[in-house]
């Protein structure tokens, strides 16, 4: 009998979903109205335990958590623009409360943020920084404004039962590794946001990311990319929505896929990790079909994991 995969540990995390799988919150073209009711009927359907947000979400936090136990899921937890760099700290932090005060209502887990000043990822005309293409760029003075802001969201957040992860992301200011880098060091209190896709999309190692930052992870998130579409997309300076109606992004599992989920599984569980597993599968919903999709997904990492 083979000596069991190291990822087996992972079998106490939960497995959930984005909704992005049915329905587009950057890009309304991407079948961005799909119903609700549609999205979590299909999400439990397809097995999974919890969703994070989307756009169609309801805006209260006891509305919210009404709506999913309606269909036996949970929120796990939602992304939320900052502006650290370029709008003043109180604005930033009234928003972020308010945040956290819907997820906390909602019973979310985590707190996912992303720095969005100069950010071209919504931008379905702006090509991607990557390549010969710098991505957006902060001055020292924004950067230390970023630094300061993060810093007191991580305070503000370790006040309530809420993980602050953070989400690096293509077309944004913390998208290569040098930009990652520099923010885990200025903020050794920060927590990351794992996810490969955005991480190969980049031109970095997710295996090597998760590897280095192992003790700092604090949310998964699971997709993979297709390495011929993330080339066309360099070389040719395509925008975050081009790249991804053409499918730069896959679910975890497809033969397609650049990423090797198994290694990525078992650093995870040398790492001890037992968050929330988050399967994205960021392509055009209509011409893949979101729920065989999610169900594969959803086996694939059952399967990898015991999940």
């Amino acid at each position: 009998m083979s000596a069991p995969l190291a990822s087996s540990s992972l079998a106490a995390c939960s497995v959930g979903a984005n909704p992005i799988i049915w329905s587009n919150d950057d890009f309304p073209d991407l079948a961005g109205d799909v119903p609700l009711e549609t999205i979590l009927h299909d999400m439990r359907a397809a097995g999974y335990a919890g969703s994070e947000l989307g756009h169609a979400y309801p805006a209260s936090g006891v509305d919210l958590r009404t709506t999913l136990a309606a269909h036996e899921l949970q929120l796990i937890g939602g992304w939320h623009s900052t502006f650290l760099a370029t709008r003043d700290l109180a604005t930033e932090e009234a928003r972020f409360h308010q945040h956290l005060q819907r997820l906390q209502a909602a019973g979310a887990q985590v707190a996912i943020v992303a720095e969005c000043s100069f950010c071209c990822h919504g931008d379905p005309d702006t090509a991607l920084g990557s390549g010969d293409n710098p991505q957006p760029r902060l001055t020292p003075d924004q950067w230390s404004q970023l630094i300061a802001g993060l810093t007191r969201l991580v305070d503000i957040a370790a006040a309530t039962p809420l993980r602050l992860a953070y989400h690096h992301h293509m077309g944004t200011v913390i998208q290569d590794e040098a930009s990652l880098d520099r923010l885990m060091q200025a903020v050794p209190s920060l927590q990351l946001v794992l996810d490969p896709g955005h991480l190969a999309f980049a031109g970095l190692d997710p295996i090597a990311v998760a590897r280095h930052y192992a003790s700092r992870i604090a949310h998964v998130h699971l997709k993979s990319v297709r390495p011929a579409i993330v080339d066309r997309a360099r070389t040719e300076a395509w925008s975050f929505h081009r790249a991804v109606k053409s499918g730069v992004f896959t679910i975890p599992g497809d033969p397609a896929g650049g990423i090797s989920f198994p290694s990525l599984f078992n650093v995870l569980a040398a790492a001890g990790y037992r968050g929330w597993l988050v399967v994205e599968a960021e392509e055009d919903p209509v011409q893949v079909p979101a729920l065989p999709k999610a169900r594969a997904a959803r086996d694939y990492v059952r399967q990898h994991t015991g999940a």
